[in-house]
C-alpha cells in the first residue's frame, strides 16, 4: 500500500479514536492521565504482540537510535504530547481541539527544515500556509 493511504488511515484512526476517547473521559469522569494510561496499556499489549518477531533487532539498533526513540517517541510525543492532548480533549469541544492538535505534520515539517533534513519548496510552503489558514478558520 502507498504511504499516503497509511497516512490517511492514521488520520481516520486518530480522529475516530479521539471522539471515543473524549466520550470515555467525560462518561467515566476520568482524568486525562488515566485516559492516557488506559490507551497506552492497551496499545502496549497489542503492539508488543505485533512486534514480537522484531524484538531481536533491538540490540543491533544502537544506543543513539534507541535514545532518539525514547526521547522523541516515549517522552516528547508519547508522554508530554498525549498528556496535553487528553487535557485539551477533556476541556474543549472536538472541533476546537482536533484541528489544532493535528497540526503535528506542520511542526514535523518545520523541524525538518530547521534541522536541514527537509527542503522548503513552493508546494510545501504553500501547504503549510494553507494548513495554518485552515486551523484559523476552524477555531475562530
Amino acid at each position: 500500500m502507498k504511504p499516503q493511504l497509511f497516512a490517511l488511515l492514521t488520520a481516520i484512526a486518530w480522529g475516530v479514536g479521539g471522539y471515543f476517547e473524549k466520550k470515555g473521559l467525560h462518561l467515566g469522569n476520568l482524568s486525562p492521565t488515566m485516559g492516557i494510561t488506559i490507551r497506552t496499556g492497551v496499545a502496549l499489549i497489542i503492539l508488543g504482540a505485533a512486534s514480537f518477531p522484531q524484538w531481536k533487532t533491538l540490540p543491533q539498533a544502537g544506543t543513539k537510535a534507541l535514545l532518539y526513540m525514547v526521547i522523541g517517541g516515549g517522552i516528547v510525543a508519547g508522554a508530554v504530547g498525549m498528556l496535553c492532548f487528553y487535557t485539551a480533549l477533556k476541556g474543549a469541544p472536538l472541533n476546537k481541539v482536533m484541528p489544532i492538535a493535528f497540526t503535528s505534520p506542520l511542526f514535523g515539517a518545520l523541524m525538518g527544515l530547521m534541522m536541514g533534513t527537509e527542503v522548503l519548496t513552493l508546494k510545501s510552503g504553500l501547504g503549510m500556509l494553507l494548513t495554518i489558514a485552515g486551523i484559523i478558520v476552524l477555531t475562530i
